[in-house]
């Protein structure tokens, strides 16, 4: 008999730990509340264009990237549509305090150069700044793929301390320390907070290569589904888990709003463990002492987002993610509510055949919760007058900031769509719309991961609360939940013997 498995939410997470179970012949099945799978991965249409939720920017395709060789490993790479980003451009950064834009190339070397440019004096520093940055992200086994030690592993100072500390080790100019942790939005950095590893690995990530979804991201989401289902498998879509049921501290069953029970022999949350907490239909299943420390944990921040539909032939495409920061001394304050926006960043998502002209942009602003927090007891489409009002106010504090870079862009607009934290507290079912899970902190390490195994025997968790967050994150997690099912190494000593490593 096949062992079978459950997993509760159908995004990125949940579609990933089910495509390798399915593969290694376990009977899986998916069960996502919203009407499309995908989660972050999903799609959307307005205006008659169709717009990604997330996951703009992704790392770990290039040849030899770790995502990449996943992929292969689950035979899926020749169905992946993306558009790798300009290499000599891949990231712009411009900053509104001086008016200056810094450009960042793939690689190393040209990390060092282009920004060598600008700061002349601090070349030496870069090189030992990057070179510290990669040794940092080589403690982590699991970014490289590699089988994990049976010890326990103990880190250097350097990926113990502060990324702010970190940065400020190897590079004394202040500007340029802003400069190199431009990325911090996509991993929720925290002044003094973050964990420099965080920093590391998402900085090695794209410096190594970034890379786009060519026609929308759900595509991607509709292929690892593909993998589940041709391996006897099946996704459920709208129509979500309102009861997890126990007995004698095991999971025995889920029921869905349908009135459906699903039973496995092995369950998987790939939901923020908050909301799972409110489905146990006996709390006590899961040790109290557990459930307030991850209640109690503090999520990384929120976002306003911008869906710009343009006017055909007005704004040309192009091949990077761009950054606006207002100040330099305001890197590491985006999850604060004193000033608003501190930066943003925005892309033209590419289409499979893109042209000269960009057809969409998308625009993400970090966001904390508290801007939202008075409408927090309203639903879609019923917070009221004020909500919309507010909504429309921030959309044009953001268009004017765009100005700056773009002038005359409100020109090429034709149809605007937000969305404000709520939106994605609604849509993902995530504890204050955080977009990257729980903040880590390295004052406390410890405390702020989360382990895929539960004192449950056969529940499981995925997705980006556990270990790292992001596409990558969420991917090589999803290895872990399967190895803790499948056992240690399995999955990784399989992606190495396909590739031909040891």
């Amino acid at each position: 008999m096949k062992k079978s498995a459950v997993i509760i939410g159908g995004g990125l997470g949940g579609l990933f730990t089910g495509a390798i179970l399915s593969k290694e012949g376990m009977q899986v099945t998916v069960l996502e509340k919203n009407a499309i799978i995908g989660g972050g991965l999903q799609s959307f249409q307005r205006f008659g264009v169709l717009f990604d939720t997330g996951m703009h920017i992704i790392g770990g395709m290039q040849e030899g990237g770790n995502i990449r060789r996943l992929c292969e490993y689950l035979g899926i790479w020749d169905r992946v549509h993306l558009r790798d980003t300009d290499p000599d451009n891949m990231d712009s950064i411009y900053f509104a305090e001086d008016k200056r834009t810094y450009r960042i190339a793939r690689g190393k070397k040209r990390f060092v150069e282009t920004l060598s440019e600008a700061f002349p004096d601090q070349k030496a520093h870069l090189q030992a700044y990057i070179e510290a940055v990669y040794r940092v992200a080589d403690e982590v086994d699991l970014f490289y793929l590699r089988p994990s030690p049976e010890y326990l592993q103990v880190h250097s100072d350097d990926f113990q301390m502060s990324a702010t500390d970190f940065i400020a080790k190897y590079i004394p100019d202040e500007h340029l320390q802003s400069v190199v942790a431009y990325l911090n939005p996509l991993y929720g950095g925290r002044d003094k907070v973050t964990p420099a590893y965080i920093h590391a690995l998402i900085s090695v990530l794209y410096i190594d290569g970034s890379s786009r979804f060519a026609g929308g991201s759900l595509l991607f989401a509709e292929t690892l589904r593909d993998v589940i289902e041709e391996n006897g498998g099946k996704v459920y879509a709208g129509d979500a888990v309102v009861s997890v049921q126990s007995r004698e501290r095991e999971i025995t069953g889920v029921t869905t709003a349908s009135g459906k029970t699903f039973t496995a022999d092995c369950y998987i949350s790939a939901i923020h463990p908050c909301a799972l907490f409110a489905l146990l239909d006996d709390e006590k299943v899961l040790p109290k002492p557990y459930r307030t420390r991850l209640s109690e944990l503090p999520n990384a921040y929120s976002a306003f987002t911008l869906n710009l539909k343009l006017k055909p032939n007005t704004f040309k495409f192009f091949n990077y993610t761009m950054y606006y920061m207002s100040r330099y001394d305001e890197m590491w304050r985006f999850g604060e509510t004193k000033v608003w926006p501190n930066g943003f960043l925005f892309v033209t998502p590419p289409e499979i055949e893109q042209g000269e002209y960009a057809r969409k942009m998308i625009v993400t602003a970090p966001m904390a919760w508290e801007y939202v927090k008075r409408w927090e007891n309203t639903t879609v489409g019923k917070r009221g007058e004020e909500y919309e009002a507010w909504k429309k106010a921030y959309a044009e504090k953001l268009l004017d900031c765009m100005e700056e870079i773009h002038p005359g862009i409100r020109n090429c607009i034709e149809a605007v769509n937000a969305a404000s934290p709520l939106t994605i507290r609604d849509f993902y079912g995530i504890k204050e719309g955080s977009m990257y899970g729980f903040s880590k902190d390295c004052n406390n390490i410890v405390m702020s991961q989360v382990p895929v195994v539960t004192k449950v025997p056969n529940l499981y968790l995925t997705g980006q609360n556990c270990n790292l967050h992001g596409f990558c994150g969420v991917a090589l997690t999803a290895i872990v939940t399967s190895e803790a099912i499948l056992g240690r190494n399995y999955i990784l000593n399989k992606i190495n013997a396909l590739g031909g490593k040891e």
